[in-house]
């Protein structure tokens, strides 16, 4: 086992040469409408959402964070950067094994929870920043972070509509934790990926109909006709039945009209996670009416599961390429015919 000396020592090397080739740009490169940075002469300028941030670089790379959101795991999974988380909250829905592994090794501790981070416990391992989703009723625990000297940078994937536009999110953690190279050959695999599936979906000659999502109380959410899912059914070469909505966020239906636009749905989609069919009508027993449930295929993003744990939020957030793929395995079987499903999971 290498000693902590050589260790310390290599990790101020690879500080040092990364300051030494530190490319400057004076244009802001865009990962979406919510997302951008660029350098500044010292600072690399970020802007997320309604936030803005002016970084000095002679803080970066960060070495050592935290996560305050599962769904921000998969792009530090995805550079291979484990060993800079040392704080998670809710571990139960992490699914990396190795991340899981160094939790149990207390190499990463455990900050808390949705409801109630340990402002204390944060406080003592003064990480060098925090990466979250932002949610309004934190506002109090964030400002009392900030004053304790935590940068707090607020990143808010599931807003992204576009697939290619989160997964292109993996830059701005390769800019912040010095895996530029590592992040930028990533997402390169994954847009080619993603493109070279999509072109080979758009062969096909059939394009089914698709539902999506499943009734709560008295209104069925469906997904909104520009949100990311409404994008994978059309990258997969088949026609979301509300595709119609401009709506990225999902919109309440009644019963009566999802049931009258499925029609001709072969396919129901991203429904929660049951045992199988005849769970769904313990929801609602009004789906045995329905034709995509009497004779269409229904599927659940449950196909990596462990515990509390789904891999769909996790990997699936930057791995868009591999998601479509799953899409496409679906709506078209023939394309990929000895491949099987990675993170859908069909109800029988």
């Amino acid at each position: 086992m290498k000693s902590y000396f050589f260790a310390f020592f290599a990790l101020l090397m690879v500080i040092s040469c990364k300051k030494e080739t530190y490319q400057l740009s004076t244009d802001w490169i865009l990962i979406s409408k919510n997302i951008q940075f660029k350098e500044n002469g010292d600072f690399l300028l970020l802007k997320s959402g309604k936030h803005q941030y002016k970084i000095p670089h002679s803080k970066l790379p960060y070495q050592k964070i935290m996560l305050l959101n599962a769904s921000l795991v998969g792009y530090i999974t995805e550079l291979g950067a484990e060993e800079k988380i040392i704080g998670v909250s809710s571990p139960e829905y992490i699914f990396s094994d190795k991340i899981q592994k160094r939790i149990q090794e207390n190499k990463i501790q455990n900050i808390g929870n949705e409801q109630k981070y340990n402002v204390e416990k944060i406080i003592a391992y003064q990480p060098d920043a925090i990466f979250t989703n932002y949610v309004a009723s934190f506002e109090n625990t964030y400002e009392v972070l900030k004053k304790n000297g935590i940068e707090i940078i607020f990143i808010d994937e599931y807003l992204e509509e576009k697939p290619l536009e989160k997964a292109k999110i993996i830059e701005v953690f390769g800019k912040l934790l010095g895996k530029e190279k590592e992040a930028l050959e990533k997402y390169l695999e994954i847009e080619k990926n993603y493109n070279s599936y999509k072109n080979l979906a758009a062969k096909s000659t059939n394009k089914p109909q698709v539902l999506t999502n499943e009734i709560y109380g008295n209104q069925w959410f469906v997904a909104g006709g520009n949100s990311q899912i409404a994008h994978f059914i059309k990258d997969a070469n088949a026609q979301y039945i509300f595709g119609d909505n401009s709506e990225s966020k999902s919109t309440p239906k009644s019963f009566e009209e999802v049931f009258s636009r499925s029609e001709n749905a072969e396919f129901w989609v991203n429904v929660g996670n049951h045992k199988n069919k005849k769970d769904l009508l313990q929801i609602n027993p009004n789906y045995a009416k329905m034709k995509v449930y009497q004779k269409g295929d229904i599927y659940t993003i449950s196909g990596r599961e462990k515990g509390s744990a789904n891999d769909y939020f996790e990997s699936g957030v930057v791995r868009a390429d591999l998601v479509l793929k799953d899409y496409i395995k679906i709506f078209h079987p023939e394309i990929f015919p000895k491949d099987s499903l990675l993170y859908m999971k069909k109800l029988n």
